[in-house]
């Protein structure tokens, strides 16, 4: 199951071309959001006034005749409509090739695990995909990822306008597409606008919108039972303190909560169930991210099930977060001083950093579980969380209890931005001189005990070294066994150097070799080359993927428009601040033009 991903096993192949394809509709969607013609909008303007007789909504297919008629009644809409096809259909048909996509990907999932359940390929079924760890993965994502998409497609393309956008193409485009009637039942309206101060939330939303095209059952309840149970990315290897496990397992609460809407009935009546998954992923924080910014407060979306709700309790009581509030607010103090003394000349080199890598992990962990829970739990509420009077007291009491200061939060995003930067730059520094520094210290030390083998032969001249034989062998033994030591057998090597500098300790001890200054250094120099060699060995790549994991900031993709001012202002106070704030945006090249 090694090779679940090779070119030949097109059982994993064909399930990560299905995912795949899933990140890029849901990347158009997220594009395309930000090309919605004017026309198609509720709000007032003189495009949508203009058009406003030729733009209809799923009532046109009702009766299609009455609306076409009506067009063709009045020559000033025959024109109007022939101009609006020729400026529009381009960006018709590119909406509707988006939004064709997610239906044929929920088919093409359900293809492939019908495939899957009947033997089509050979020797795999469901259950030995979700053995291997990359099948588990990419089945939990191909699920996700689904939900994702209509959530999406929701929150930026609601109800009515996406409507109107299938209507138009479908009058527009002589019915070029076999899959309209699919996509539009997918698509339909669901009569709830997330972004309005005023809708109001329908009964069986979203399951109801998530069930229109029906999925496997037992393949979702086996995501959703390797989602609550299993750390699916291994990200506690990242995050191993026990007071950062729900950082560390945020991606994968965020896919459990998306792929919870398929199995509803988990949400109302298993309670024991739920009461696990909110011990292990929620018991101190109920905001989470779910895709690219997209954010979800528990306590007003689990409100209308029984058994959600009765679990999250404890974690939304007021004594908690108040709790969970103060301890992080406390910390941002402590944490902008001591990123700043990391920050400091002269601390983030080579050999600090060598000996220090540990700790400064620790420190980026520290930082960005604060920064994260900081700013998850302090953004201002949307529409529908504005009128829970929970979220919105939740909201007040971590905002009162952490003593929220916006621009310190902002100013440590900076600092513990700059030390991660300053940090991979050392890290990766090392890396790729890793094999060639180790080998130059191999033949240093090398040289070293051959020199000291020669120093107890006693035919050097000056040494007032008396002739030790055992010694003169024993050092050149040393020397042969270093010139033995392979780069490429970390662990191995590893163990050996340490076994080298323990014996060169014990050996100025048992023969009494501090008389002899000369000898005495070099053997102290020895060791600290030796020690080197061990330092630079026990570096690994990982290293660098840990601390990208740690300092994802993906969560804040919205959240951070909201410090825009914060920005603003320091830049004004100290122009520098725009240079020292890149390493924060670098790899936000969109967002970082926006804001300055």
């Amino acid at each position: 199951m090694s090779d679940f991903l090779a070119e030949g096993n097109l059982c994993g192949r064909n399930l990560l071309k299905i995912v795949s394809s899933g990140s890029s509709i849901i990347s158009e969607l997220l594009n395309l959001s930000a090309f919605v013609p004017n026309a198609f909008k509720q709000e007032t303007n003189a495009e949508s006034q203009r058009y406003h007789e030729i733009i209809f909504d799923f009532e046109y297919l009702r009766t299609p005749e009455f609306f076409e008629n009506k067009i063709q009644s009045r020559a000033e809409l025959q024109d109007l409509d022939e101009e609006f096809r020729e400026n529009h259909l381009e960006i018709l048909t590119r909406f509707y090739k988006t939004f064709e996509s997610v239906y044929s990907y929920v088919i093409k999932l359900n293809t492939y695990l019908s495939d899957l359940e009947n033997g089509i390929y050979v020797q795999q079924m469901l259950e030995t995909v979700l053995l291997n760890p990359e099948g588990k993965q990419l089945l939990c994502e191909s699920l996700a990822l689904y939900g994702i998409m209509l959530l999406t497609v929701e929150a930026k393309f609601p109800g009515p306008l996406r409507e109107r956008l299938l209507v138009a193409y479908y009058r527009h485009s002589s019915g070029s597409s076999t899959q309209i009637d699919d996509v539009c039942k997918l698509l339909r309206s669901t009569e709830y606008d997330p972004s309005s101060p005023h809708a109001r939330r329908p009964a069986k939303y979203p399951e109801s919108y998530f069930s229109r095209v029906p999925i496997n059952p037992r393949f979702v309840q086996m995501v959703i039972d390797r989602l609550r149970s299993d750390d699916v990315y291994s990200m506690v290897a990242s995050f191993p303190f026990p007071e950062h496990r729900s950082t560390a397992l945020a991606h994968q609460a965020a896919m459990l909560y998306v792929c919870l809407y398929f199995s509803p009935d988990l949400l109302h009546l298993e309670e024991a169930k739920m009461r696990e998954i909110v011990d292990k992923f929620f018991p101190d924080n109920w905001v989470l991210s779910l895709h690219m910014g997209m954010l979800v407060n528990l306590a007003e979306a689990w409100q209308p099930y029984k058994a959600a709700a009765k679990a999250l309790a404890n974690s939304i009581a007021l004594p908690n977060a108040k709790r969970q509030a103060a301890m992080h607010g406390a910390k941002v103090g402590e944490l902008l001083a001591r990123t700043a003394d990391l920050l400091k000349e002269g601390v983030l080199v080579e050999n600090l950093v060598l000996d220090r890598i540990p700790q400064l992990l620790n420190a980026a962990r520290d930082c960005n579980v604060t920064l994260r829970w900081l700013m998850l739990h302090t953004t201002p509420l949307s529409p529908p969380q504005e009128r829970s009077r929970l979220c919105k007291q939740l909201r007040d009491s971590v905002l009162s209890d952490s003593r929220f200061n916006g621009e310190q939060l902002f100013q440590l995003l900076l600092l513990t931005a700059q030390f991660e930067f300053r940090l991979k730059e050392v890290l990766t520094g090392i890396l790729s001189r890793k094999a060639d520094t180790w080998e130059a210290l191999k033949v240093e030390c090398s040289e070293r005990l051959r020199e000291l083998s020669d120093v107890f032969s006693g035919t050097k001249p000056l040494t007032r070294v008396a002739a030790n034989a055992k010694l003169q062998d024993w050092f050149a033994n040393l020397a042969a066994q270093v010139d033995k030591l392979d780069f490429a057998n970390a662990t191995e090597s590893g163990r050996k150097v340490d076994q080298l500098m323990q014996a060169l300790r014990e050996v100025q001890e048992f023969h009494q070799l501090d008389a002899n200054m000369q000898v005495v250094q070099f053997l102290q120099e020895t060791c600290a080359k030796l020690y080197q060699m061990m330092r630079i060995i026990n570096v690994k790549e990982e290293v660098l993927l840990h601390l990208d994991i740690v300092a994802d900031l993906s969560y804040a993709w919205v959240i951070i428009d909201t410090y825009t001012n914060f920005m603003q202002v320091g830049i004004q106070r100290n122009p520098a601040l725009l240079s020292s704030s890149r390493p924060c945006f670098s790899s936000w090249p969109l967002l970082w033009s926006s804001r300055c």
